[in-house]
């Protein structure tokens, strides 16, 4: 079984959609008993959280059921997890800083690496945007987690 766990900042609404996401895309290839997938916070401050009402909205429109709730990052994630996916820069700088051990910084890596059809450097966060910033997220999103697959799954 592969285990990922999908990082953002506060984790609900990048992360908690990569979690999403990814579950909805195993689940039509019938593979969601081959993986186990999370997703965490770099920060704690919407800890038991269900993800923001706009993504939900806007997930939910595309079929997405964002049901996570939020929890922080712990370094004991990298012991229980085969891949760690941040959304942006500053989520690989943090990501690396809770590493326990050199080793565990190798399973980091960012999501953007897996897109196939965009070329965005990273996932931005919609928190203070509109629509089309939720919107773009989904895009982002799911061409990374079909590459993904495509890479985990060849």
């Amino acid at each position: 079984m592969k285990k990922i766990l999908f990082v953002c900042l506060g984790n609900i609404c990048r992360s908690s959609s990569a979690e999403g996401v990814m579950l909805h895309l195993l689940e039509q290839k019938g593979l969601q008993d081959q993986f186990e997938i999370d997703s965490a916070g770099i920060l704690s401050y919407h800890q038991g959280e269900l993800p923001d009402s706009r993504m939900r909205a806007h997930a939910a429109r595309r079929g997405y059921d964002l049901v996570h709730r939020s929890r922080p990052v712990k370094s004991y994630d990298f012991d229980n997890f085969d891949m760690i996916i941040g959304m942006d820069d500053r989520n690989i700088s943090d990501l690396k800083e809770i590493a326990p051990s050199v080793e565990a910084m190798k399973k980091i890596s960012r999501m953007t690496d897996y897109c196939t059809r965009y070329t965005d450097d990273y996932v931005p966060d919609p928190y203070y945007g509109g629509s089309e910033g939720f919107e773009h997220v989904l895009d982002l999103l799911e061409d990374a987690c079909e590459g993904l697959l495509d890479h985990l799954c060849p």
